[in-house]
């Protein structure tokens, strides 16, 4: 596995790179392809922010976790990571690692994350919709109006499927077809 740290307006340790390392590594197994791990350290409102994102063929996974410890920042980031995998582990191995999910014969289960009971993904509702043209300006302030936390629309300019959403940091989000 690949890694890329990145330290925001913190100095670190060398040493919290190389825990780092050693428990993300972990998570090796269950990707086939080399994957990229990209970790963000950074420190807000005296918390300690780990923001764990691995990149592997197609499939982007990521979580963020902080805790007032870095080290046990990144502890729950690759637990959440684990549970994220484990969740989804049915699909993810047909796109990942065929067997990686198996536990090998004479070991025990190490991790302390429980596996959650798989839900399919059922759609419980479906709505048909107009796409109308408008700008990005306008599909916000609709998507506002209608106190949702995002919009789809037809982008005015270049005609482009898009979708405006809200962003946990209070900004707004665009999302873009590449045509």
């Amino acid at each position: 596995m690949k890694f890329t740290f990145t330290d925001k307006k913190v100095n670190l340790p060398k040493s919290l790179h190389n825990y780092a390392e050693k428990k993300v590594g972990k998570l090796d197994r269950y990707f086939k392809n080399e994957a990229e791990a990209n970790l963000v350290f950074s420190v807000e409102k005296d918390r300690n922010k780990v923001e764990l994102t691995i990149r592997s063929g197609g499939t982007i996974l990521r979580v963020a976790e902080s805790t007032s410890d870095m080290f046990a920042s990144v502890d729950a980031a690759v637990t959440s990571m684990e549970r994220q995998l484990r969740k989804h582990k049915t699909r993810l191995e047909k796109r990942l690692r065929q067997g990686a999910f198996v536990q090998p014969e004479g070991l025990e289960e190490t991790s302390f994350v429980p596996d959650a009971e798989e839900d399919d993904f059922r759609v419980v509702r479906t709505k048909k919709f107009p796409i109308k043209p408008m700008t990005v300006d306008e599909a916000i302030l609709q998507m506002d109006l209608l106190g949702h936390s995002f919009y789809a629309f037809k982008d005015e300019d270049g005609g482009a499927f898009a979708v405006v959403y809200k962003r946990n940091d209070g900004g707004y989000g665009l999302i873009e077809d590449e045509e």
